[in-house]
């Protein structure tokens, strides 16, 4: 049951002056169904993202978050740190494609009845329902809430978007109940198709669409997030970040600012950086922004789960980012195989001397993590277990970056190719916790063995 307290999930405005009645918009972010899942300071930013740019059109919104900690009916695991966590879960019949792993599969998140409850006294009745999808392979739980959807309201419009509707578009026309929304809504075409296929005129796009977040939709937050930029100016061959948002945009320091103070001020004080590439062309927004929150004296802590580029790591931009509260560092070491690298984002040198300045500049050990690629297609795992030991010597902690194929991406030819699964035909197989791409696939054997080295236990 509900809490008595929270009868329904409450729309919000914003002054828009308009002539019609404001159309009430509906987003929902699933549950997670996979084997593990993870709070890393989680959050739907494409979703929040489409929230803001339609109330800041006039739209009067909504948020349904199926991983939203803060509902107090439920019994959530202890709280990590800085506002991490594990989810509540349930276990779930194993889908029949990945019968083959000896592995519990579980739904993570609010109970589906609770869900289920609140939609159903939602009022008044939305006028359209965006669904998000943040991996591909996750799509079951995108599915199961469109049902519902379809259920409660059969007449209400509903959009389904993010990775798995755009980059998977095939197998989601053929399986999700729902609008593809392929791309980001402020795109012309996708704005236009919304407003349409809702039967409301199509307003103008407003200023700074895509890049300002409803993180205010959220009533008692542990924590917000920070979007600076959407896109990323790199090109990795693993990742299909040019396929989801093909350009590098940045956001202006002010508005930027207004967001964290508006969290700051409501309690929040952990933020989690959400840029694809922070450290680019930081006195655009970044450094005004920290510097402000220096100069505001905010007690906040900073982090970066999303990795930053070593590269761009003097010991200027270190002690910056020490002095504005970053506490969380995260780095993409991805591979110490530097002589056989097939890109030129970090070379020995730069890595070293990077590594060196965090040292410098006071961080905390326990609180700096590296990431390494781990399942690569043709990938030689002795070069995994050489930079495992590597990060493990400057006293960092190592951790393993579990390749997933993603369409749209460069290797994904040849991570088909490797594979033994149908990845392309059936997003299930793209799950990084079956190894799709290591010879014999997920093992539990291998997985404590890795868990050990990287504790530095051999």
């Amino acid at each position: 049951m509900i809490r008595p307290d929270f009868p329904h999930i409450p729309w919000h405005d914003r002054d828009h002056p308009s002539s019609r009645r404001a159309p009430r918009i509906l987003g929902i972010n699933p549950w997670i169904t996979d084997f593990a899942a993870f709070n890393v300071w989680s959050r739907p930013v494409g979703l929040l993202a489409c929230l803001d740019m339609l109330r800041g059109a006039g739209a009067s919104v909504a948020l349904m978050d199926c991983l939203d900690p803060t509902w107090n009916d439920v019994k959530w695991p202890k709280p990590g740190k800085y506002g991490t966590g594990h989810y509540p879960k349930e276990t779930l019949a194993t889908p029949a494609p990945l019968a083959f792993m000896d592995r519990r599969f579980s739904c993570y998140g609010l109970p589906r009845e609770m869900v289920r409850e609140a939609l159903t006294a939602l009022e008044p009745k939305p006028d359209a329902v965006m669904v998000s999808t943040i991996m591909t392979y996750w799509y079951p739980g995108a599915l199961d809430i469109l049902d519902i959807v379809a259920e409660l309201w059969p007449d209400v419009p509903r959009f389904l978007g993010g990775t798995y509707a755009t980059l998977c578009g095939e197998h989601a026309r053929t399986h999700a109940n729902a609008h593809l929304t392929q791309g980001p809504l402020e795109w012309p075409d996708n704005w236009t198709a919304f407003w349409k296929t809702i039967g409301f005129d199509t307003p103008p796009l407003p200023e700074n669409a895509g890049l300002s977040l409803a993180t205010d939709l959220y009533e008692q937050p542990a924590y917000s997030v920070i979007l600076g930029s959407r896109g990323c100016p790199f090109s990795c061959e693993y990742c299909a970040s040019h396929a989801l948002y093909p350009a590098f945009n940045q956001g202006m320091s002010s508005d930027i600012l207004n967001g964290i103070q508006s969290e700051y001020d409501r309690g929040v004080r952990n933020f989690a950086f959400y840029d694809d590439a922070l450290l680019i062309k930081p006195d655009r927004w970044l450094w005004p922004v920290l510097d402000a929150i220096v100069d505001r004296s905010l007690d906040l802590r900073l982090h970066t789960p999303n990795a930053m580029h070593v590269r761009h790591l003097t010991q200027t931009v270190c002690h910056r980012l020490k002095d504005a509260g970053l506490h969380t560092v995260r780095l993409g070491l991805e591979t110490t195989d530097f002589d056989n690298r097939n890109d030129v984002k970090l070379t020995r040198e730069q890595w070293e001397a990077g590594a060196n300045n965090l040292l410098e500049a006071g961080f905390d050990l326990d609180d700096i993590g590296v990431y390494i690629l781990f399942g690569l297609p043709g990938q030689d795992l002795d070069n995994v277990e050489q930079a495992v030991d590597h990060v493990r010597a400057f006293g960092f902690r190592p951790h393993l970056a579990h390749y997933t194929p993603i369409p749209g991406s460069p290797m994904f030819d040849a991570a088909c190719a490797a594979s033994p699964y149908p990845l392309a035909d059936e997003p299930l197989y793209q799950n990084n916790s079956i190894w799709p791409c290591v010879p014999g696939g997920f093992s539990w054997d291998e997985a404590k063995r890795w868990k050990c080295l990287l504790q530095g236990k051999r």
